[in-house]
């Protein structure tokens, strides 16, 4: 009985130190000015590029199949306005099939650039979150990147005393030592920056605590 409580009391602490560890995390994130055109500038300019190429490829390959199919005893796509001779509005249902379908993939691989990139920014594993992606998608769909954005790190923040860029892991900044996680002057258990009060004993954070005798 003895060992199991013990078992069940670690198992609280851990859950607990985990969900206090995802509430820091969550208010540091509000604190980013994320942009959506700022962001998507992490996504490296080749693959932007090799996406617009092969977009225009799909397109004139796909009109000059669908154009010459009559020549090759075929039906042009869509069958309905192939039979009635709308030859350019068949082309222009095509077309537009391809661009939704483009943006489909195209919206797939920048996302996947983007976690990428950004996993290895928030120092994160990029390469681990970049197959886990790819993983659940065939079976799970959007699921990891639910996942992702739901847990990834804090980004790298300036130390409040130096000014040096610390990674939202850090305890303490490397530049200069100062203590990056505030702590409650009464409980000692650590806070979040934008705590008025301490959410384990109520302590007003604001107002200056006596000195121990």
């Amino acid at each position: 009985m003895a060992r199991e409580r013990k078992m069940a009391d670690y198992s609280q602490k851990v859950a607990g130190s985990f969900n206090e560890r995802m509430r820091l995390n969550r208010v540091r994130r509000r604190k980013e000015k994320l942009r959506f055109w700022e962001e998507f500038r992490i996504i490296p300019r080749w693959l932007v590029g090799l996406v617009v190429v092969l977009f225009f490829i799909a397109q004139g390959v796909a009109l000059l199949v669908n154009l010459t199919a009559p020549e090759r005893g075929d039906q042009i796509f869509p069958p309905e306005l192939g039979e009635h001779g709308h030859v350019i509005l068949a082309s222009l249902a095509l077309a537009g099939i391809i661009t939704l379908v483009s943006i489909l993939f195209a919206g797939f691989i920048f996302l996947t650039a983007y976690v990428n990139r950004d996993a290895s920014r928030r120092g994160m594993n990029a390469a681990l979150w970049t197959i886990l992606i790819l993983i659940f998608f065939p079976t799970w769909g959007l699921i990891g990147f639910v996942i992702y954005f739901l847990i990834r790190e804090p980004l790298p923040y300036p130390c409040p005393q130096c000014g040096a860029s610390v990674s939202a892991r850090f305890n303490f900044c490397p530049n200069c030592k100062c203590n990056l996680q505030p702590s409650c002057q009464q409980c000692k258990r650590e806070v979040a920056e934008l705590d008025k009060f301490c959410p384990y004993c109520g302590n007003d954070l604001a107002s200056p605590q006596p000195p121990n005798p």
